[in-house]
């Protein structure tokens, strides 16, 4: 786990399979250090998920911007700037659209090698254990976690059929320090 300044998000990160590419890079400067890899980022049409989506791609990954609608606009910025991509809608809180995602990423690059989880919410009347709607808890809950786990579901195996790879769950330091305001849902779900 690689925890930023007070602040940043926490990032998470669990290694499938090995990484043999190490070596080879260090070899290899003129590469990117995501050359040949491929990058399915959730929540990608956006906010960290775009930074992290254009990152990648300038990094060398072909990446899959996934998203509750497709962000062609993403797309377009990393194309311009040399890189690969896909814009892929899917709704990371139903499994068959989460593996229709990852069906589609396998397909247009022939393998995926980093699963990047950055979906969430942070509702507006998240607020403290009386006054927080259930249905603004089961929504957050459904994007935050659930989510996450069916981004893990559908992605392992095509990861592991492409020889392994590195999921990262992007998480928030609330969840280690708190809010100033209350954000009972979110709070819970990082």
């Amino acid at each position: 786990m690689t925890e930023g300044p007070v602040g940043t998000g926490i990032i998470r990160a669990t290694t499938i399979g090995t990484a043999r590419e190490a070596d080879t890079r260090s070899e290899q400067s003129n590469m990117g250090r995501l050359d040949g890899k491929v990058a399915l980022i959730t929540g990608a049409g956006g906010g960290m998920g775009r930074v992290a989506a254009e990152r990648f791609a300038a990094e060398g990954a072909k990446v899959a911007v996934v998203d509750v609608e497709a962000k062609t606009e993403v797309v377009d910025a990393i194309t311009a700037s040399g890189g690969e991509a896909i814009a892929i809608a899917a709704d990371v809180r139903d499994f068959a659209q989460v593996q229709a995602a990852v069906d589609a990423t396998v397909s247009a690059f022939g393998g995926l090698s980093v699963l990047y989880n950055n979906a969430g919410v942070s509702l507006g009347d998240d607020d403290d254990a009386v006054t927080t709607p259930e249905s603004t808890w089961e929504l957050t809950m459904d994007v935050n976690v659930k989510g996450l786990w069916l981004c893990c579901k559908a992605g392992i195996p095509a990861m592991l059929e492409s020889g392994g790879g590195s999921i990262i769950n992007v998480a928030s330091f609330v969840a280690h320090l708190g809010a100033a305001t209350p954000q009972l849902a979110y709070t819970t779900s990082k």
